[in-house]
């Protein structure tokens, strides 16, 4: 019998994959953002399974990604320009496909607060080659 628990592993697991996946892209691609993601199944895997944490905390991926953003605790200036040039292509594309006035209020507001969070909240790191300079 499958319990709650097991399956909410099992999702945490999938959608783990999932976001390595498309963090791995990240990488290969410069237009989509791999920290998001490489962050998103660090937490996946946490709340998985203890064995694919592991793996994943020996890959090259999490060094490189997660280490470094969770050491320095912030991003270049071209880490937060990539990720917003994405996330703001799927605002407009929402913004252009929903008819709700009220939703498209919404959206616009929470674009103002990503905004907001990655101007004033994140720090802004020198690029990688400058660091400790």
């Amino acid at each position: 019998m499958i319990t709650i628990k097991t399956l909410k592993k099992f999702i945490f697991a999938v959608l783990g994959l999932l976001s390595f996946g498309l963090g791995v892209m990240g990488v290969i691609m410069p237009v989509i953002p791999g920290l998001p993601f490489f962050l998103f199944a660090s937490y996946c895997f946490l709340k998985s399974s203890e064995r694919l944490e592991k793996w994943f905390k020996g890959t090259t991926y999490y060094e490189n990604y997660v280490v470094r953003f969770r050491e320095n605790r912030g991003m270049t200036k071209k880490e937060k320009i990539r990720i917003n040039v994405v996330a703001d292509f799927f605002i407009i594309f929402s913004l252009i496909i929903v008819d709700i006035w009220a939703v498209r209020a919404i959206i616009i507001i929470l674009a103002i607060i990503k905004y907001y969070y990655f101007i004033r909240k994140i720090p802004t790191l020198p690029p990688e080659g400058n660091q400790g300079q």
